[in-house]
């Protein structure tokens, strides 16, 4: 197939609609024809909330973080003071944005002399706002008076639609929900300030104009934008304002459909990633809150079907022990609306939250952080008690999920209704006693050189089978793969008092062939791997927990032990391997964070099977 057919199949797979919707409003930024060009608004002025606050719900903390310091993206830790941040600078980088007084929609998408425009972003989310208001709450005058002073430092260097900060429809919703979530805290928001009220409407009249084009995503920024509107329009309607009935009408359209269309009947969401999975549920866990908050019809059935399935997806996929999960999917390092202290890839709070608000039961398992925000949210905690989690298919999505003891296995077979971000066809995840012991690579940045993105995105990041040193699906664009893989063939899950099975197949767009079947049972793992219709080579990788590994090979076996993990890996082939080693690999286990991981490869020249057999103490 010629590429130009291959890119062509591929922009019908996205949807037409979609595409004219995207071609609409570039060619009007372009020409500066859309009304989004035409919208101004002077700055308003605070102050933004008022003094006294409302007392603290009774057994909560505020959270520590944004007093000295915070840890960025999870991992990059920045000194905080008085004194706002330069909402212009990247926390990565350290470069300043040039286009600070040029229209947003004139400053371009990747910029290298800028760098990653997320790291610039990320400060004016206004995660800070609910850390500075719970202290607040909890008698800190102070960290009140902080909380104005940033906030008015932010309205006026980062004047409406001017600015690197604006660039975003996404962004700024983010904003309007971390703004209605401080006024939940300070108990205002009926009795919101002028110049909040307007600050809300500003962003709104940002977002509103081109949520057509976050809709043309199919992601979380239709998601997150309809949020934004439901809940700005409906608090602005409130207020008074004529065109806050009309934006709460039209994020509730969005909310609505866009929950049925990108959330599959079995939960998986369509951007086939944990951490969007979460930043999705929190957004319309908040949503849901802040409905009821203000007694607003309830949205249908549907909406909170879909939104059940999801916690049931993510709870799938959360271990209990750490509250970690798979590093699956592309992995912006977003993390919202967070109440506690608990760490980026710590999954429980959220989780908690979003059970209590869709399904109305808990997990004592994971019961870390979660109590915080309801009591926060003015939820009340559940009486009813989730199941423990069992074995779990999400074949709307493809991933399968097998537990047994202190152990429990991910495949990810292709299911990809919505384009795949990453080639991670057949990936294995493996999670023993809480620690990731066979692990995914992440995304590490999205504005990063073509050997990174390809690295990340592609095979050899992924517990899977490279053929012919190509991935599974070709390459179009940054972030667009083509020919999407397709499964050929699934297992039915097979359950037994000692055993979970399950497995899949696919066959590329280049004839290659891999059938992966998993067996867990408590003390150890089996995958059988047969591969075919390759041309040179195909192989095997297992990306390990970074410990002391040592490979032994003999007899056409190849042993592989860690003595911290108390893990040993067998791996043999039929014929035998060609070659097998252990090499050095990349991970990213936050956004812009690469660290250097071991991993096991094992190459065949001809159609072989593979089995490899993990043990450990049950």
């Amino acid at each position: 197939m010629t590429g130009f057919l291959v890119r062509a199949r591929t922009l019908w797979a996205l949807g037409v609609r979609n595409l004219l919707r995207v071609a609409v409003y570039r060619i009007g930024l372009r020409t500066g024809l859309h009304p989004v060009c035409r919208i101004h608004a002077e700055p308003p002025k605070g102050p933004f909330f008022n003094w006294p606050v409302q007392g603290s719900p009774e057994g909560v903390s505020g959270r520590s973080d944004w007093r000295d310091q915070v840890m960025l993206f999870g991992h990059i830790r920045i000194d905080v003071g008085d004194t706002p941040p330069d909402w212009m600078t990247g926390v990565s980088t350290g470069r300043r944005h040039p286009g600070a007084a040029h229209p947003w929609w004139r400053i371009g998408d990747f910029d290298p002399a800028v760098g990653d425009i997320k790291a610039i972003w990320e400060l004016s989310r206004f995660d800070w706002l609910l850390a500075m208001a719970q202290r607040a709450c909890l008698g800190e005058e102070s960290e009140f008076r902080r909380l104005e002073r940033w906030l008015q430092d932010w309205v006026e260097r980062n004047p409406p639609y001017l600015g690197p900060n604006w660039k975003c429809g996404q962004e700024a919703s983010l904003r309007v929900l971390h703004l209605a979530a401080t006024a939940m805290i300070f108990g205002q928001v009926a009795t919101a300030s002028p110049a909040l009220i307007q600050l809300v409407r500003i962003h709104l009249a940002r977002v509103a104009p081109t949520i057509d084009y976050a809709v043309a995503q199919d992601n979380n920024h239709g998601t997150s934008e309809a949020a934004a509107l439901f809940v700005g329009g409906s608090w602005l309607s409130a207020a008074g304002h004529p065109e806050g009935r009309r934006w709460m009408q039209m994020g509730r359209k969005w909310l609505e459909e866009r929950t049925v269309r990108l959330i599959g009947a079995d939960g998986t969401f369509s951007q086939y990633s944990l951490n969007y999975h979460r930043l999705m549920l929190d957004t319309m866990s908040f949503a849901e809150a802040w409905r009821r908050r203000l007694g607003l019809p309830t949205l249908p059935e549907s909406f909170t079907e879909r939104c059940r399935a999801a916690v049931r997806w993510l709870r799938a996929a959360v271990d209990e022990t750490s509250g970690d999960g798979p590093n699956v999917g592309a992995n912006d390092g977003a993390h919202i609306l967070r109440w506690d202290d608990s760490p980026y890839r710590d999954f429980r709070p959220s989780l908690q939250v979003a059970m209590a608000v869709f399904d109305g039961r808990s997990d004592r398992r994971l019961d870390i952080g979660g109590h915080q925000a309801l009591r926060w949210l003015g939820i009340p905690h559940p009486t009813q008690h989730a199941e423990p989690n069992s074995d779990f298919v999400a074949d709307d999505g493809g991933f399968a999920w097998l537990r047994r003891g202190s152990a429990m296995v991910l495949l990810r077979y292709p299911r990809f209704r919505f384009r795949p971000s990453q080639a991670d066809v057949l990936h294995l995840d493996l999670w023993v006693r809480g620690r990731n012991v066979l692990r995914d690579g992440g995304s590490f940045g999205y504005n990063t050189d073509a050997d990174l993105m390809s690295y990340f995105n592609g095979a050899p990041a992924h517990n899977t089978v490279e053929f012919d040193d190509r991935d599974a699906m070709p390459r179009i664009s940054r972030f667009l793969y083509g020919r999407w893989a397709k499964t050929s063939a699934v297992e039915d899950l097979k359950v037994t008092d000692r055993h979970s099975g399950f497995g899949a197949c696919y066959v590329d767009y280049a004839a290659a062939r891999h059938d992966r079947r998993v067996e867990l049972s408590a003390d150890g793992l089996t995958v059988i791997d047969a591969v075919s219709g390759f041309r040179k080579a195909a192989c095997l990788r297992w990306r390990l927990v970074p410990g002391d590994w040592r490979l032994d090979l003999r007899d056409g076996i190849a042993v592989l032990r860690d003595a911290e993990t108390e893990v040993e890996i067998r791996v043999e082939a039929t014929p035998p391997w060609s070659d097998a080693r252990l090499v050095n690999g990349w991970e990213s286990r936050h956004y812009l964070e690469k660290t250097c991981l071991p991993v096991f490869e094992l190459s065949v020249h001809r159609e072989a099977i593979i089995r490899t057999v993990v043990r450990w103490a049950a």
